[in-house]
This record gives C-alpha cells, sequence and structure tokens, in this order.
C-alpha cells in the first residue's frame, strides 16, 4: 500500500522533471548555499507594484517535490484570489534550482528559506509576510519561523503547514526511510528511494539531530487518510504550540493534496485573510 501510494506521489508531484537538466546559463534573483535558486511570484489581479501594498507568503513544497507540483500552484493562484501574493520556490536540488538533490539537507533547506524571506523584506510593496509548508517545507517553515523569532527581528504575521513531515527525524534514526533502509549509526554515502531519488549521508546523520518544533501561530491542515505522514505529526505541533495553535482535520485528503484541495486551499485563504486583516 505505500509503495503504490507513494508511487503515485512521485508520478503526481513529476519526479522525472527533478532529474532535468538545468540550463547551462541562467540569471538568479536569489542564491542559496547550493546556488541559485528559482522562484515564481504570484501577484493579486491587477496589482501595481509601483504603487500599491499586499501581503505576501513564502511557499515552501516537500521532499522531491517543487514549486510547479501540487499543490503549490494551486494555493498561489487562491491566495492571488484573495488578494494575497506568494513566492513559491524550488529548494537546492529539486525543480530548476541548482544544486544536487544528494547533497540536500535540512540545514541547507533553512538557508534557501532565509534567503527567500530576505528576498521578499526587500520588495517595497510587501506589507505583511506569511509562511506556509507541506511535508518536509513544514518541517522548514515551522523552524524558520522558530530562528526568526530567535533572532529578535522580524518574524512572520502567520504559517500554515500541511501534513508537516516531522517524521522524517524517527525515520532516519530508524534506518528506515520510505523502501530504504540503512544503519542510522553508520549510513552509506547515499540511500536510493524507490530507485530513483538520492538522500545523501549528510542528510540521514543530521535529520536524527533535528530540533523542530518551534511555538509560533499557526494552522495545521492534515488530511486523515495520508499514509505518508502521520497525523501524529500535526498533533505534536498542536501540543506545542498550545493555545497558538489550530489544527483541521480534512475528511478523506490524502498526502498530495489532489482529492480535496478546494478545501485545503478555503482554510489557507480564511487563515492568512485574518491573520492580514483583509
Amino acid at each position: 500500500m505505500i509503495r503504490n501510494v507513494f508511487c503515485m506521489f512521485v508520478m503526481l508531484m513529476g519526479a522525472g522533471a527533478l532529474l532535468a537538466c538545468r540550463p547551462a546559463a541562467r540569471e538568479f534573483k536569489v542564491q542559496g548555499p547550493e546556488g541559485g535558486i528559482a522562484l515564481k511570484v504570484t501577484l493579486p489581479d491587477g496589482f501595481d507594484t509601483a504603487t500599491g501594498h499586499c501581503p505576501m507568503v513564502i511557499l515552501m513544497h516537500g521532499i522531491f517535490s517543487s514549486k510547479d507540483y501540487i499543490p503549490m500552484p494551486q494555493l498561489a493562484k487562491g491566495l492571488a484570489k484573495a488578494g494575497i501574493a506568494s513566492v513559491r520556490f524550488d529548494f537546492n536540488g529539486h525543480g530548476k534550482s541548482e544544486g544536487r538533490m544528494q547533497d540536500m539537507t535540512i540545514e541547507k533547506e533553512l538557508a534557501d528559506a532565509q534567503a527567500i524571506w530576505n528576498y521578499v523584506c526587500s520588495l517595497p510593496y510587501v506589507n505583511g509576510i506569511g509562511l506556509l509548508g507541506h511535508s518536509q517545507g513544514g518541517v522548514v517553515a515551522s523552524m524558520t519561523a522558530g530562528r526568526l523569532a530567535a533572532a529578535g527581528g522580524a518574524v512572520p504575521d502567520g504559517m500554515v503547514l500541511i501534513a508537516p513531515g516531522a517524521v522524517i527525524k524517527e525515520a532516519c534514526q530508524g534506518g528506515k526511510f520510505f523502501n530504504a533502509r540503512f544503519d542510522p549509526k553508520n549510513p552509506p554515502e547515499y540511500i536510493r528511494c524507490w530507485g530513483t531519488m538520492k538522500l545523501g549521508r549528510e542528510y540521514l546523520l543530521s535529520t536524527q539531530q533535528l530540533d523542530i518544533y518551534y511555538a509560533g501561530p499557526v494552522l495545521l491542515l492534515h488530511g486523515d487518510n495520508d499514509r505518508i505522514v502521520p497525523m501524529w505529526c500535526s498533533e505534536k505541533y498542536l501540543q506545542t504550540y498550545g493555545d497558538k495553535a489550530s489544527l483541521q482535520v480534512v475528511k478523506g485528503e490524502n498526502h498530495t493534496i489532489t482529492r480535496h484541495r478546494k478545501v485545503v486551499i478555503a482554510h489557507t485563504v480564511e487563515f492568512f485573510k485574518k491573520v492580514f486583516n483583509l
């Protein structure tokens, strides 16, 4: 069952595109530790960046995914209809960003997220910032919020975590990531997930030590038919955040957000409209 679900996940996320050759020469607006970060800004219809102001949400995709795969483009469109801009981007080694998947770690993804945060803060038309993360992107979003708060500077106005993949820590500690098994104390140079996706030794070791849970205002969304990230991940976030968080269980939804996407988008838009007082 898990194998079939993940095969569907890879197919829907366009895993083949992740292995496509990067252009030989390309300009990037934002640089991360592994090179250029590909991004796409979506603005509300008719919005003039020279004269107007609006809030923006930073969208973070999950492992083996991309800014251009479900549910990121659909979320961007839904937010834009509500007058909220967004920027979605590919983490290093994913999609059209530079770097190798095998070299990806959570720490490097945190650096990518920080670089995008700095970019959004530099945009003169942005008057509020939110974070949204799906799966592993949810882990990165929550840790980014925590680090920003610890630094004592600007922090997100609100955050949505969709099926946040905190289970990656336990998976690496237990020596089993999807269908790949390894010695957690001495992992190999890399493992292959489902025969195609490589995760490197540094990822497998460093993920075991993550300090994942940070407090902050957050909406948690989780499908009760998720076969990849268990519900206890969102429940643990809820316990950690206390009255600063709320959990919406989406009945019948899976991990890839393909069955009840409109419900997920509606909850997301409603949350950010309240956060930004729209």
